[in-house]
């Protein structure tokens, strides 16, 4: 029995032509070529540009925090104080009491510190001075700047990550969108046909 035009003959398949060639997968769509492409987007801006975010807000905040501290270590100096009364108890925390003491000017001044509470009257403590001669918060540190340049850096490393999934959802949302009306006009088109070759 001869073999010829049998499905079952064998041989190499027969060769895509070249427009089949050029077209790759005929069943991929112009939205699954853009969201490939947009993937591949996001996965650079996530591997270059997270840690340049990063290290530049870091860089940056700290860069401010320690003019902040420069600033402040040269307009605050400690002073020795005595307190003009107790200062009042009643639990762990720091009560404000007034206290005085005198300037490198020779100038008597007053003003008002935290300090533990029941420090008998007469009892000396280290305070923070402007150079006008006002109580003031102790400088900020280089740990403060250190903190605050790795916060930051870690907040903007989380936003562009949080930001390039949220991209990459919405896109991905509307391009689902737009397939399920293609799916919908193209059955539209296609169920009527289908659906006619079931009836008597």
């Amino acid at each position: 029995m001869s073999t010829q035009g049998s499905p079952y003959t064998s041989g190499p398949p027969p060769r895509r032509g070249d427009h089949a060639a050029k077209r790759g997968n005929s069943l991929r769509r112009t939205s699954d070529t853009f969201e490939c492409w947009m993937r591949r987007v996001l996965m650079v801006i996530l591997v270059l540009g997270l840690p340049a975010a990063a290290v530049s807000a870091g860089l940056t905040a700290y860069e401010a925090s320690m003019h902040t501290v420069r600033t402040q270590t040269a307009e605050r100096h400690q002073v020795t104080a005595r307190l003009t009364s107790t200062a009042g108890g009643g639990d762990w925390a720091k009560r404000p009491a007034p206290v005085r003491w005198t300037d490198i000017d020779g100038v008597v001044r007053t003003g008002t510190a935290l300090v533990k509470p029941g420090t008998p009257k007469g009892s000396t403590v280290r305070v923070w001075v402007t150079r006008d001669g006002k109580v003031a918060r102790p400088p900020a540190t280089t740990f403060n700047a250190k903190t605050s340049g790795w916060l930051v850096g870690g907040m903007a490393a989380f936003g562009v990550g949080a930001g390039s999934y949220a991209v990459g959802a919405g896109v991905r949302l509307l391009l689902d969108r737009r397939r399920y009306a293609q799916w919908d006009a193209e059955w539209g088109l296609v169920e009527p046909r289908w659906s006619a070759r079931f009836r008597p």
